[in-house]
């Protein structure tokens, strides 16, 4: 599993998928649906209309998103398993409070994905904040789900890889 990507490529492509733009579209698409065709800049007001144009880009070349007429945005299949590594990602680190307790869903989905990427090849060295209940094993152990998601998601869409090399980041 995911093997065949060199680490190089394989930050690339998580580097691509960590675009805080890109993890808000996909996240408010699959917590409400389909955004309308003139509503994005209003679901999205704190960000600039280049910011929505490359997140809105990338996803379309990533095939996570598709225009549906009368629908608006609306994800496909590989945007909908992305959804579910993100929220994989976003549920480990609430759990470790990683990268702080007080982090949001972008930053936790940023973080962990960062974290998953320099792991997805080698032993994972997380390392719980000072205090935490829950010890360091636990935490590698618990880490495996969102490590699975995004392995699985990797597979399932090889050519991300591809396209997220090819493409500047969102």
């Amino acid at each position: 599993m995911t093997t065949s990507f060199p680490t190089a490529k394989l930050r690339d492509t998580v580097t691509v998928l960590s675009a805080p733009a890109l993890i808000r579209l996909i996240a408010e698409i699959d917590d409400n649906g389909p955004i309308p065709p003139r509503g994005m800049a209003r679901t999205f007001a704190d960000l600039s209309v280049h910011q929505l144009r490359q997140s809105t880009d990338a996803a379309r070349t990533l095939n996570l998103v598709r225009g549906r007429p009368g629908a608006g945005l609306g994800l496909t299949v590989a945007g909908a398993e992305l959804a579910d590594v993100y929220d994989g990602c976003a549920r480990w680190a609430r759990r470790y409070a990683y990268p702080t307790r007080f982090s949001d869903f972008t930053s936790r989905v940023q973080h962990t994905l960062s974290l998953l990427a320099d792991t997805l090849h080698h032993a994972t060295v997380v390392r719980p904040r000072r205090g935490d209940r829950q010890p360091r094993a636990q935490a590698d152990a618990d880490l495996a789900r969102p490590r699975d998601l995004l392995r699985q998601w990797l597979d399932a869409y090889p050519q991300a890889a591809r396209l997220a090399t090819a493409e500047p980041a969102a």
